[in-house]
């Protein structure tokens, strides 16, 4: 897909002019923001010298109609030049605006079984029924093909996205390196136009709450932006290593006898260079719900959303995302609350040495998605506690997660060993949304 890319010299690409850093301030937007340089005076108002060039021009009037034309075409120009530009809208009201478009009164279903999630959603998007400006209704099956007793008030459909976007990346249509993928020429999902479906399954997930790709390479993000004329990849982009050795022959050759010879292994690759059709296709996919225009329109506030960026998940943001709810009854419940909430902040820390996927996996078991979406969540991840049942003995040892309210609810054990083991066990067995309860009832009577 790139072939014909790397053997032409293509025109530089204008300089972004803003940066992306990560903020944690806010849990709720602490994926990533917009920043830009703090404008000199002279760029947000302009110069007096500017101003009286703009006066002149302005009084030009003893002119030719061609040049009152020309005149009046710089003066519009500069004045537009002269306003600020400022900084691009935070992504998170970008991708409110397009969401305020979804209608949750109609639904778009999808039938999914985990071990095909790309497939079962190949078929949802493909039905004629299906409306991306509609709310998504997962129903889940399990691997034996038993659906889940879950009705999707948000969870189901946070967990279908987040592992659509993995199914994607791991899919025939991309290649590369984990993390910076170029798309794949695959001959049956360009017959099958899944290429359109990777593309709008991406936009659909932004918008829809779900979480961002975080795959595409660099090349790859600037070509929708600004064209394929403008991506300039580099041998590192070809995942297959043979072809990227035949290719090093090439730009290596000093005279046309050693250009021929170098060429001669690459026919049947050459023979593909230069087709479009699936990029064309993903493309067309990502201007699902206006979102290609947003992209092209901010580059910057999107490309940490599409191309790979370090997680930003650790501690003290999963201890300031989560709301501690304490219970409105005596000093009883309060009593073993205030012995658990020390144990929940320990084992979060401890956690975090084990690296980021152990916290990505509280954050899943808890609301379903294993970062926090662009959109962030609604409601906001809660804890609460598990205290025995009026009229009973049932105690539980294991948490039990609500995906739809974001609401993880902890045992009350007395010691961290416990406390630890329980929880460790939970994450570890509980695959989908709906088994977090059924695995804490079982567990409750072992």
């Amino acid at each position: 897909m790139i072939i014909s890319a790397l053997l032409i010299s293509p025109p530089d690409q204008p300089p972004s002019s803003a940066i992306q850093i990560s903020s944690d301030s806010d849990p709720q937007n602490s994926t990533t923001e917009s920043y830009c340089p703090v404008p000199s005076t002279s760029t947000n108002q302009p110069s007096t010298n500017y101003n009286n060039y703009l006066s002149v021009v302005a009084a030009l009037s003893d002119v030719s109609t061609d040049e009152e034309e020309l005149n009046h075409a710089i003066f519009a120009s500069l004045q537009s030049e002269s306003r600020s530009t400022g900084c691009p809208p935070a992504v998170k009201d970008i991708l409110e605006e397009l969401a305020s478009k979804i209608n949750f009164k109609m639904k778009s279903k999808f039938n999914i079984s985990r071990s095909n999630v790309l497939d079962g959603a190949i078929r949802g998007f493909k039905r004629g029924s299906y409306d991306p400006h509609y709310n998504i209704m997962v129903r889940f099956s399990d691997d034996m093909g038993f659906p889940e007793e879950a009705i999707d008030l948000g969870g189901p459909k946070r967990e279908f996205l987040r592992l659509l976007m993995d199914a994607l990346s791991q899919s025939s249509m991309f290649e590369g390196e984990e993390g910076k993928t170029d798309l794949a020429l695959d001959s049956i999902a360009m017959r099958e136009d899944r290429y359109f479906i990777a593309g709008r399954a991406i936009a659909v997930s932004l918008v829809h709450g779900g979480p961002p790709a975080c795959f595409l390479s660099p090349t790859l993000f600037t070509r929708p932006v600004n064209g394929p004329d403008f991506a300039k990849p580099i041998l590192e982009d070809i995942a297959d290593g043979d072809l990227r050795e035949k290719i090093k022959m090439i730009a290596e050759s000093k005279t046309i006898e050693d250009i021929r010879a170098a060429t001669i292994p690459l026919e049947e690759y050459l023979a593909s260079a230069g087709c479009l059709r699936p990029l064309r296709r993903f493309q067309d996919g990502l201007r699902t719900l206006e979102v290609l225009d947003k992209i092209q329109a901010y580059p910057e506030s999107f490309h940490p959303l599409l191309c790979w960026v370090p997680s930003t998940l650790n501690t003290n943001l999963l201890d300031e995302f989560f709301i501690i709810h304490r219970s409105e009854e005596g000093p009883n419940k309060w009593t073993a609350e205030d012995a658990v909430i020390p144990l929940w902040r320990d084992y979060l820390s401890d956690a975090e040495t084990q690296g980021t996927e152990k916290l990505a996996s509280i954050l899943i078991f808890a609301t379903g998605a294993s970062r926090i979406p662009p959109l962030g969540f609604s409601p906001r991840p809660s804890v609460e506690f598990l205290h025995k049942e009026h009229g009973t003995d049932t105690t539980y040892k294991l948490p039990i997660a609500n995906t739809c309210i974001n609401c993880l609810k902890l045992p009350l054990h007395t010691t961290y060993n416990d406390f630890q083991e329980n929880i460790d066990f939970a994450l570890d067995n509980t695959h989908g949304f709906g088994f977090a309860y059924i695995v804490s009832l079982v567990y409750v009577s072992m």
